[in-house]
């Protein structure tokens, strides 16, 4: 990982569940880490609902004014390069499709004055509805980009369906993760997998996840 990780990808692609994941990963390093969640579109599955779990970890999470409250509004303020110099990991949380990474481009010049530091990670999941083909998730990767006024540099294959997930299903979206990677010229940076099931996956170049983002049914 490098120093700012940017969590970009369809609405329930699985950016929050990757992002805590990824923010406890670096916590366990002894790493500092802060998590800024920039999900100003959906009130749902952020990582602003995970701030216990994060201070138990001694993660910095950095929300939008008023989250969780009945005054929740779109509004947040950071200092992206007082972040990137004060903690050792930074991961960016950003809502769904180019609606969400609208958001993400007012520090677009910030984050590209720093971007051998950056990495942007396009998330995947055949399993959703409009990104279920390649050429679907590659238009809205594109759209993101634009948005965000900033590219991609890896793809990430978050391909699940929930607690039906098994190895079976991970091991099928490997050619779709796959030609993704080869239209977008983008290399895979890894496929998650429920760690409860990874010694079952085939697909090489696994990063075993917990799930903490689950719909209330679920829970």
């Amino acid at each position: 990982m490098k120093r700012i990780t940017i969590i970009t990808g369809h609405y329930g692609s699985g950016k929050t569940n990757l992002s805590i994941n990824l923010a406890l990963k670096a916590a366990a390093e002894g790493k500092s880490a802060a998590v800024v969640d920039l999900d100003l579109v959906n009130p749902y599955f952020r990582t602003t609902d995970f701030r216990n779990l994060f201070e138990e970890n001694n993660i910095k999470l950095i929300a939008p004014d008023f989250a969780n409250t009945n005054l929740d509004v779109p509004s947040i303020q950071f200092d992206v390069e007082q972040l990137a110099k004060s903690e050792d990991c930074l991961i960016i949380d950003v809502g769904g499709d180019d609606a969400g990474a609208a958001a993400l481009g007012r520090y677009s010049g910030a984050l590209l004055s720093m971007w051998d530091n950056v990495d942007m990670l396009y998330v995947i999941n055949q399993r959703r509805y409009l990104t279920d083909n390649p050429d679907s998730a590659i238009t809205l990767m594109y759209e993101i980009e634009a948005a965000a006024r900033m590219k991609h540099t890896a793809i990430v294959n978050n391909t699940n369906l929930g607690n039906e997930t098994d190895a079976e299903i991970i091991d099928s979206s490997a050619d779709f993760a796959r030609e993704i990677s080869e239209k977008t010229g983008l290399p895979l940076e890894f496929t998650t997998c429920p760690e409860n099931i990874a010694m079952q996956v085939k697909t090489k170049d696994i990063f075993p996840v917990r799930v903490y983002v689950k719909p209330l049914w679920e829970r």
